[in-house]
């Protein structure tokens, strides 16, 4: 194991500037998976477990969604909600039982709905409940991405080291083109995200600045 003295922004700012690394690269149709953009993420001012890491990622997410359903290309929301018996959350739920515990997002409760600053379009956007951190996870995602021949994903959402790191894996395991607009992932603290977008970069995705993507969905 390679010792280091470097902070993970700092290891990650390094591979980020080596712009000869390989690429996955763009396919040619894409679908926009946004991941758990829901007030018990999303809304600082009055949750705990929420986390903001660039002030402007609800507008980029916006920005991304109207220039996919411009081009007719899917978008996805997904959120976390749980029974009143906290069950379906299984093993995953039993570490910490507080009100901020994961479990504890309840379905209809405030924690559990999309922050108010999304621009949702639900008669066109496509909204998942999942249970698990892959938003391909018992969900109808896969058959979704099947049905609109898409060789892309492109997620947003949080956290980067734990729903979209899961989300990732699970989309380049299925064959797809995995992009990671960077300003549009977040996470609780700033080593994880980074450490987190450095492995991702590394092998499952290619983690871009947004401008990039916006430059991609124009052409």
């Amino acid at each position: 194991m390679e010792s280091s003295q470097k902070t993970a922004r700092e290891i990650y700012l390094e591979l980020k500037d080596n712009l000869s690394r390989k690429r996955f690269g763009f396919g040619k149709k894409a679908i926009l998976v946004n991941v758990d953009l829901q007030k018990a993420y999303t809304r600082t001012d009055l949750f705990s477990t929420a986390y903001e890491t660039d002030p402007n990622q609800l507008e980029y997410v916006n920005k991304l969604a109207e220039k996919f359903r411009s081009r007719d290309w899917p978008v996805v929301w997904t959120y976390v909600a749980y029974m009143k018996s906290g069950e379906d959350c299984g093993v995953w739920g039993t570490r910490t039982d507080t009100e901020d515990s994961l479990q504890n997002i309840k379905f209809d409760s405030e924690r559990s709905e999309f922050d108010d600053r999304l621009h949702i379009d639900k008669e066109i956007d496509t909204i998942y409940c999942k249970k698990m951190p892959s938003a391909f996870f018992e969900t109808q995602l896969q058959s979704l991405c099947v049905w609109h021949e898409v060789d892309t994903v492109i997620m947003t959402g949080g956290s980067t080291s734990g729903c979209i790191r899961a989300t990732a894996v699970d989309s380049l395991s299925r064959g797809y083109r995995t992009i990671v607009p960077e300003e549009c992932v977040a996470d609780k603290h700033e080593s994880y995200h980074f450490a987190n977008l450095t492995d991702l970069s590394i092998k499952y995705a290619d983690v871009l600045d947004v401008q990039e993507v916006f430059d991609w969905l124009d052409k």
